[in-house]
């Protein structure tokens, strides 16, 4: 069994450009992603809280 135990999704990737930056959907901080992302945006805290909410156990 060469499979990894439990895939992770890799990161989002970066859009280029600089302020005004998203507001975080979960806190309402300034997050590292331009206004023109598409998509939940959430700040680093909340990224890095829900990544350890939908870790895999083991």
């Amino acid at each position: 069994m060469d499979e990894p135990y439990c895939e992770t999704p890799a990161p989002a990737p970066m859009a280029a450009g600089g302020p005004p930056f998203a507001d975080c959907v979960l806190c309402r901080k300034p997050t590292e992603y331009p206004e023109s992302v598409k998509g939940a945006t959430l700040c680093p805290v909340c990224e890095w809280q829900e990544s350890q909410r939908t870790a895999c156990s083991g």
